[in-house]
């Protein structure tokens, strides 16, 4: 019974990678408002820290299964969606809110980073000549988190800092509040995401 199930699961998913390559735009760009609303239910997983503006919430893992379900363009285009949706009212940001400030706020270069993470995974995972394997697929997932995503999201920390807070700080303080905090659960999700696209792509 399980040996048919999992055949089952992958006859469904070839035809579903099959499906996305051939079906319409408009589907496609429905499956990307999709993962955008996913992206958002993710982000109310948030556990806010005391010393940092910056809390821990599930939205990388999001962005980096976007990239893996819908390839590069329209997994980049369903973080496109996710922010600028969120920027223009929609309230799936973090506590179900809202609007430019998050964009413009410490989170925000993190948040575009979602949006590049989602391209470059996709890019990667649709242009394999053969599919990867997990630690691959990991080290792929660990250069979209903690070059594009935290690259990103500390240069506007840094910023934010610097010229809204008005109280700047070292390198040493910003790699404390906006990344060491991060690296155990991003790395557990970019293992899962890592998993994941390992069964889906193979």
């Amino acid at each position: 019974m399980f040996e048919a199930f999992v055949e089952k699961c992958d006859t469904l998913k070839s035809s579903y990678f099959k499906w996305r390559a051939e079906t319409l735009t408009v589907y496609k760009i429905f499956l990307s408002l999709t993962m955008a609303s996913v992206t958002g239910l993710a982000a109310q997983v948030r556990l806010p820290l005391p010393f940092t503006p910056v809390p821990i919430t599930g939205q990388t893992l999001a962005a980096l299964l976007s990239g893996v379900l819908l390839g590069g363009g329209y997994g980049g285009l369903s973080q496109l969606f996710y922010v600028a949706m969120g920027v223009s009212g929609i309230p799936w940001f973090t506590g179900w809110s809202s609007g430019f400030s998050h964009l413009a706020g410490p989170t925000g270069g993190y948040i575009i980073g979602f949006i590049v993470a989602a391209l470059f995974i996709g890019h990667i995972t649709d242009n394999s000549k053969k599919p990867p394997g997990f630690i691959l697929y990991l080290c792929y997932m660990l250069v979209a988190n903690f070059i594009l995503i935290y690259g990103l999201g500390l240069i506007q920390l840094y910023l934010w800092f610097q010229f809204v807070a008005n109280a700047p700080v070292g390198i040493v303080e910003l790699v404390n509040m906006g990344m060491l905090p991060f690296i155990p659960g991003d790395i557990t999700k970019a293992m899962a995401a890592a998993a994941i696209a390992k069964r889906l792509r193979s």
